[in-house]
């Protein structure tokens, strides 16, 4: 036997051998009511955001910015609401 011709069945070998660790598995257990049930609760209930912020946000939407323009344009906005509301009790005592 030449060289190539043993490289050729040793290469035919491990494809047959491999072949088997490639094979479907079977298909998982199926997964009792009590754990689906509990996995909404585990959630994160979504955040709520603050009356400046969604007023920034519609300040942005009405001067059409995006990407990074309108994160600037937001932080700039919540910074000054957040001043705004700061000061005002101030201004009280």
């Amino acid at each position: 036997m030449t060289f190539t011709s043993r490289l050729a069945v040793v290469a035919l070998a491990s494809l047959f051998a491999t072949g088997t660790a490639f094979a479907q598995t079977a298909a998982p257990a199926a997964k009792t009511d009590t754990k689906t049930t509990a996995a909404p609760a585990d959630k994160k209930a979504p955040k709520e955001h603050s009356a400046e912020s969604l007023e920034c946000s519609k300040q942005a939407d009405a001067k059409a910015l995006k990407g990074k323009e309108r994160k600037k344009f937001r932080r700039e906005c919540m910074k000054e609401a957040k001043a705004g509301t700061t000061a005002a009790p101030a201004d009280k005592k």
